[in-house]
């Protein structure tokens, strides 16, 4: 009798851990009542008492019972997609209501194509939050002027959606952000000058939108930056000599911007940098003669600028390049021959003043 009551008692404990508390579930039912999923029946799960059981995509941390991640993929190998042969769709919007899960430490609303509105601004006083991915919606409004609060974030994804306004300076003191995707929105204003001061960040990703200003020098203080897309914006100036003595840096694309000036030799000479896009700016002069034996570009495209000269010598030095355009700019001269890039073709040195050799025209 004795062992059965001990049993019931840890029983119980066990329950008050691991099941989650009245008002996150009433936070979570909130949640749920301003979205709208009709095809694959995902939200029905979120029914009964315990939303840390089987509540889909609600995952609750074990020590206190609070929930600790909605993690909610439109597009997804789970099986509820794979038997329905389709990707998801969802619309309705954000609820503040997540915001009194003051636990959270994962929100992904992903991929799910309907879902509009805003980001509710109170997510930035989630104090644990380190993911935030809202990526492929058609979210609007700003992001929250105050995101800078968020100390723990290691993930910021609002790409693919309709998010207007600036980029907000508080932005550079989220000092964890690993990974920032703002691409493909509507953003304007300026890159903020002391982004730099993002030292733990490895991708940062602004294409497609609308943002102007100079790139900031301070960028080249990410010493952990891998991938820099500032790409389809209009963004002028000239590009920062400091980026290109950055030696984790392996892919810079800073195409369809009104940038000008000359292309600074450490770009061409970064060893590191395997992706370089250059093109449909308003560069000029000469492209630097500066490559070597460990020149290694998979891509390297400088086409539609206005560079003069000729093909640098030292190309030929280069131990390989897989995809090069010049195409489109005022160079002459030779074409030199090199193994290195001897199965480029003519499109990529066509429009030019007067390119010649393999594989355009004889000299």
């Amino acid at each position: 009798m004795e062992k059965l009551f001990i049993s019931l008692i840890v029983l119980a404990v066990t329950s008050a851990v691991y099941s989650c508390p009245p008002s996150d579930r009433a936070a979570l039912l909130d949640f749920k009542a301003s979205l709208k999923e009709p095809y694959l029946g995902i939200l029905d799960s979120w029914t009964g008492a315990d939303c840390c059981g089987n509540w889909y995509g609600v995952s609750c941390d074990q020590a206190t019972g609070r929930v600790a991640d909605i993690a909610l993929r439109g597009e997804s190998e789970d099986p509820i997609f794979v038997k329905a042969g389709r990707t998801g769709f969802m619309t309705g919007s954000l609820s503040p209501s997540v915001c009194r899960l003051d636990r959270l430490t994962t929100l992904i609303v992903a991929d799910w194509k309907g879902i509009s509105g805003s980001i509710p601004a109170c997510v930035a006083s989630l104090p644990n939050l380190r993911i935030l991915d809202v990526i492929g919606n058609q979210i609007s409004g700003e992001i929250p002027a105050d995101i800078g609060r968020l100390s723990r974030l290691t993930v910021l994804n609002v790409a693919d959606n309709l998010i207007s306004g600036g980029i907000p300076a508080s932005i550079s003191n989220l000092q964890s952000l690993m990974h920032l995707d703002l691409s493909n929105n509507k953003l304007s204003g300026s890159i903020p000058a002391d982004l730099g001061k993002l030292t733990m960040m490895s991708r940062a990703l602004l294409s497609r939108n609308q943002l102007t200003g100079s790139i900031p020098c301070s960028i080249a203080n990410i010493y952990r930056l891998a991938d820099l897309d500032l790409s389809e914006n209009k963004i002028s100036g000239s590009i920062p000599a400091q980026l290109g003595q950055m030696r984790v840096l392996s892919t810079l694309k800073l195409d369809s911007n009104q940038i000008s000036g000359s292309i600074p030799g450490s770009l061409l000479s970064n060893t590191g940098l395997s992706i370089l896009n250059l093109s449909r700016n308003n560069l000029e002069g000469f492209i630097p003669d500066v490559f070597g034996p460990k020149s290694y570009f998979t891509a390297l495209d400088l086409s539609f600028n206005n560079l003069k000269g000729s093909i640098p010598r030292s190309i030929t030095a280069a131990s390989y390049i897989g995809h090069m355009d010049l195409s489109h700019n005022h160079l002459c001269g030779p074409i030199p021959a090199s193994s290195a890039f001897d199965h480029l073709e003519a499109p990529s040195f066509m429009g030019n003043d007067c390119l010649c050799g393999m594989p355009l025209r004889t000299c």
